[in-house]
């Protein structure tokens, strides 16, 4: 198993950065899809992000792409995520997650779309991006 805890997250004007970080322990030795997802009041939990640990391949959704970075530090065994040009609509709780096994990270996009293949999460942090 892999336990996952966040930090960062908080307020920020539209247009500012703001930046997450999602610490594992646990079975860090194996591979695994780390994915970040956000959730907005009265809206189902998307992903916007994921890499895949085997190859560090990333991917991210056009809503995302171009203003935020997925990254991951192995010798610290964290995962960032790092938000720029930040939209009043980026506002959600943010939550990572992981994905546990072996895959094709051609598949990356697909995989962030099943929810229910992610069993590890974190606590979730809020993030609020005022006009």
């Amino acid at each position: 198993q892999v336990q996952l805890m966040q930090s960062g997250g908080g307020s920020v004007q539209a247009g500012g950065s703001l930046r997450l970080s999602c610490a594992a322990s646990g079975d860090t030795s194996s591979t695994y899809i780390m994915g970040w997802f956000r959730q907005a009041p009265g809206k189902e939990r998307e992903g916007v992000t994921a890499i895949y640990t085997g190859d560090s391949v990333t991917y991210y959704e056009d809503s995302v792409r171009g203003r935020f970075t997925i990254s991951q530090d192995n010798a610290k065994n964290t995962l960032y995520l790092q938000m720029n040009s930040l939209k009043p609509e980026d506002t959600a709780m943010y939550y990572c997650a992981a994905a546990k096994g072996t895959f094709n990270s051609e598949t990356l996009g697909w995989k962030l779309r099943d929810v229910q293949l992610f069993t590890y999460w974190g606590q979730g942090t809020q993030v609020i991006v005022s006009s």
